[in-house]
């Protein structure tokens, strides 16, 4: 399989602060890549230098073979970048900012207005065609954000959080059209904190933590080791308070875990589940829910950075409230 990206040892630093460090990977061409970590971990100072956003402090760089620090502009042909603010221009209508886009690729005129109202249509945007940008809402923004780095046909998309910050459908919609995108063919390099969207679209993936990586993998070859677990969850009053240290001593074969109101039980055998409550409620805790779940990457993830459930929900949470 021949190489679309490999970064090799790439540093970067920001004064006292080491954004990246040492990070090495290689991306295949027509692969789905995921570069997974939480808020300020690295991902988008590394998408910067792969894209020549930024010149690493150290390290190499190639894009389709070509060596990019030596030759920055060689690759930009090759390349599409969805970042994750918007750089298209709000003064200008979503059909005038995606030809302005392509003029911006070598694109002639007859050729970049008929590709942007293919695209448009794809995208569901045809109707918003002549609508200033700045009218847009924040997931028509992010479709035509996506539509702007793909209008020369690149063979590598690199994606920065496409889905931060807009609502549940849009961000439905976007997740079917990379997915589009890469049975066509393109090879695709997506940073998120949504674990469950790198594991519903990627084929491989990279877990970074504080600029550094901690494991790459296949989704399935990351998921194999929770294959078997069973894992309960229970849902208790707010601000409940629980003895997990009494509550640990009575059920020693569950690892048990407590983050915002929400018990977690986990391990190898079934769960009794009814022994579990019981002690709960005697104790004068009143569970609200109780519900079997499915292993999955954010279980693996939690295993290998060392991060707690609760610190990537405070993730999710933020993104929330800014939507």
């Amino acid at each position: 399989m021949t190489q679309a990206v490999a970064a090799e040892i790439l540093a970067k630093r920001f004064g006292d602060v080491e954004a990246v460090s040492d990070v090495s990977f290689e991306v295949q061409q027509g692969e789905f890549f995921g570069f997974l970590g939480p808020n300020g971990a690295g991902k988008t100072t590394t998408i910067n230098m792969l894209t020549g956003l930024a010149r690493p402090d150290s390290g190499a760089i190639r894009i389709g073979g070509v060596d990019c620090i030596a030759k920055p502009r060689s690759a930009q042909n090759l390349i599409g970048v969805v970042p994750d603010e918007s750089n298209l221009y709000p003064e200008l209508t979503g059909m005038e900012n995606l030809c302005f886009c392509g003029a911006l690729y070598g694109i002639g005129k007859a050729e970049r207005m008929l590709r942007a109202g293919e695209l448009l249509e794809s995208f569901d945007l045809t109707q918003a065609a002549d609508r200033k940008f700045a009218g847009y809402s924040k997931g028509m923004k992010r479709k035509l954000t996506i539509a702007a780095g793909i209008i020369h046909r690149p063979k590598i998309l690199f994606l920065d959080e496409p889905t931060t910050g807009i609502d549940v459908a849009s961000a439905r919609q976007v997740r079917q059209l990379v997915a589009s995108l890469h049975r066509e063919g393109t090879t695709i390099f997506l940073t998120t904190h949504y674990i469950e969207e790198a594991e519903r679209l990627c084929d491989r993936i990279a877990f970074i933590v504080s600029g550094v990586i901690r494991r790459i993998d296949s989704v399935e070859n990351l998921l194999q080791p929770v294959q078997n677990q069973h894992v309960l969850l229970i849902s208790l009053e707010q601000g409940a308070h629980v003895d997990m240290n009494s509550l640990q001593e009575a059920f020693p074969e569950l690892e048990l875990s407590l983050a915002d109101d929400l018990l977690r039980a986990e391990t190898h055998d079934p769960i009794r589940v009814a022994p579990l409550i019981r002690m709960l409620e005697d104790k004068g805790v009143e569970v609200l829910e109780a519900r079997k779940a499915r292993p999955s990457l954010e279980d693996v993830f939690i295993r290998i950075t060392g991060l707690d459930t609760s610190s990537l929900n405070r993730e999710k949470e933020k993104e929330s409230k800014s939507r």
